[in-house]
């Protein structure tokens, strides 16, 4: 592994939920161990599985791992963080303001930016408290920081200042408030995190366009503000499989496809490539066999019969759907799962079965809506490009809330409008354009606002206020919020993978969901190898790992339909017909 030859003190690694980047850490942390150096591992991963993988019980206190001497790990609990970090904000005032002003601030201060702070916030110490790291010759972090947090901390001025006169929104800026004390801290944390000499940043992925197009973003963003010693990682590509298997020889030609062309950022940069394993990465003897090129010196499974799924197509939702003859349908979930196959796929049933519909997407590669456009009766399609309202939404409040600001002031604001946060808010705006059709026909939705946003625009009231303004004063209307809290007008659908990130991320956006008064109709597994049956050794055994990740939402959820992996992409009214015709779901 080229990521692994002259390693600095510090590695970082990062990626999409999913792509394997706990795997890839821990096993680089024993593969240093095994070098005869001390290791700490730190995961910062809200679904941290690093005790399981070691069969330890780590939490937040520095445990060795006695399997693999050398090697200790520390589990920092974000959502602990970020409870304390808000107390620490929330808890000076509570009693001295208004409940429901306490219940804004609070509300600002429970999204992911709150939670990457104060993770942030608690690996800073293992950065430049030298006393802590104190005998260990490397320390590597299981998920690194994004651009947008680095910058943030890196910005002149006072955050709470300019939150308290009154210049800030409610947005990524409400996590930094109080934070003046810690800024020599962090400009310690970010020059370590610059110097080539003590930090490398290891970027790991799939053979997908997805999770390649997401740490591509990553890397531009990253170089962007200096740190630019980056090394990429694809994880779980499949060997050339044996002749026989129609599934397998698909897919491989898939990701050699994938591989051939990527993209321009990533292209220069140094890179490792580790084969698919059949087994779970779980203990020592499976972690150390991951970087091994010849797939038989990974330990070998027992080739799995898995047993076959509950029969049902993915057309009984649809049938479900069909009965209330207009509605919303949104379609969640984290990048990368195929949610915007997936409403696609959606919309083509309900056109075929002579509904009206409307699709919108801010799918960026646009191939589905260019597939679509104008070959289906009844269905319209229409694309949001996230890059255009963002900017639109972005000059409308520099425009409008900057005008009076000072130069410091102004960057403060535009590197408030830089965030994830506003993206969501200006595509939901662009979105409710089109919900009030849902009253008449079918709306189907990709993507949607998390529940945070959706709380933090009500508890502010600006949402509310904009539509006011755009409908008149006189006028009675309903919110987009009101319409997603009505299960008779909207039905939700939330999109996993058969793995645990994407699973446990699912999890905690019906979580996020649900504060915000919205309960999700239903769930969706999606390219699931289980429900594909293929026959290779290798794709059964892999089948099997899945069968605990589909039990898992079919037990938890009532409404469940599964997806299999197909051999081409579903792209084209054809193909996208398949995934509402093929397929497994349960219900309990």
């Amino acid at each position: 592994m080229k990521f692994l030859d002259t390693p600095p003190r510090f590695l970082f690694f990062t990626g999409k939920g999913g792509v394997g980047k706990t795997s890839i850490a821990c096993a680089a942390a024993i593969h240093l161990a095994r070098a005869g150096r001390r290791v700490l591992l730190v995961s910062t991963d809200p679904a941290s599985n690093v005790g399981q993988v070691f069969g330890i019980t780590i939490g937040n206190t520095i445990t060795d791992v006695l399997t693999a001497p050398g090697l200790s790990a520390l589990e920092i609990d974000p959502e602990q963080a970020a409870e304390a970090y808000r107390e620490r904000i929330v808890g000076p005032v509570r009693g001295l303001l208004p409940e429901k002003e306490l219940a804004s601030i609070t509300e600002q201060l429970s999204g992911s930016c709150t939670t990457e702070i104060a993770s942030f916030n608690e690996f800073t110490a293992l950065l430049t408290d030298h006393d802590t790291v104190t005998g260990f010759d490397h320390v590597l972090f299981d998920t690194a920081p994004t651009g947008h947090t680095i910058r943030l901390l890196q910005l002149p001025g006072s955050w709470t200042d300019f939150l308290n006169e009154g210049k800030g929104d409610a947005s990524c800026l409400g996590p930094l408030s109080g934070l003046e004390k810690q800024r020599t801290i962090y400009a310690e944390a970010v020059a370590a995190l610059a110097d080539p000499q003590r930090t490398r940043l290891v970027l790991v992925t799939r053979a997908q366009r997805a999770p390649l197009a997401e740490i591509a973003r990553t890397h531009s963003e990253l170089a962007d503000i200096g740190l630019s010693h980056q090394h990429v990682v694809i994880n779980g590509v499949l060997p050339e499989p044996e002749a026989g298997d129609e599934l397998a020889a698909a897919i491989y030609r898939r990701e050699q496809a994938v591989l051939a062309t990527l993209p321009a950022e990533l292209a220069g940069l140094p890179l490792d490539q580790v084969q698919l394993k059949a087994t779970n990465m779980v203990g020592i003897s499976a972690l150390e066999a991951l970087f091994a090129a010849n797939p038989a010196a990974a330990p070998q499974a027992v080739t799995a019969e898995v047993a076959p799924l509950p029969a049902a197509p993915l057309s009984a939702l649809v049938d479900e759907l069909v009965d209330t003859d207009h509605g919303l349908i949104m379609c969640m979930g984290k990048g990368g799962v195929g949610k915007t196959t997936l409403a696609a796929a959606i919309a083509v049933a309900l056109a075929r079965r002579g509904h009206q519909v409307h699709l919108t997407t801010t799918d960026p590669a646009a191939h589905l809506t260019d597939t679509l456009d104008g070959d289906l009766d009844g269905l319209q399609v229409s694309r949001i490009d996230p890059a255009v309202a963002t900017a639109q939404y972005r000059d409308r409040v520099l425009a409008t809330k900057g005008a009076a600001l000072d130069e410091q002031g102004r960057a403060t604001l535009a590197e408030d409008l830089a965030s994830p946060c506003t993206e969501e808010v200006a595509v939901f705006q662009a979105f409710s354009r089109v919900i009030n059709e849902s009253k008449r026909k079918f709306v189907v939705v990709d993507t949607a606002p998390t529940g945070h946003t959706l709380l933090l625009l009500d508890a502010t009231g600006s949402y509310h206020r904009e539509i006011a303004r755009q409908m008149g004063d006189n006028t009675n209307f309903t919110t987009p919020l009101m319409r997603l809290q009505n299960p008779e007008d909207t039905k939700i659908l939330l999109v996993t993978l058969a793995e645990t990130t994407p699973r446990l991320e699912a999890e905690g956006l019906q979580a996020d969901l649900e504060r915000a008064g919205i309960t999700p109709w239903g769930w969706v597994v999606n390219n699931s190898l289980a429900a594909a049956a293929p026959t290779s050794d290798l794709l059964r055994q892999r089948a099997a790992v899945e069968v605990p990740e589909i039990d898992a939402v079919t037990t938890a959820h009532s409404r469940v339909a599964i997806v299999p992996m197909l051999a081409t992409e579903p792209v084209g009214r054809e193909a996208l017909t398949t995934l509402t015709a093929a397929g497994t779901a349960a219900a309990h």
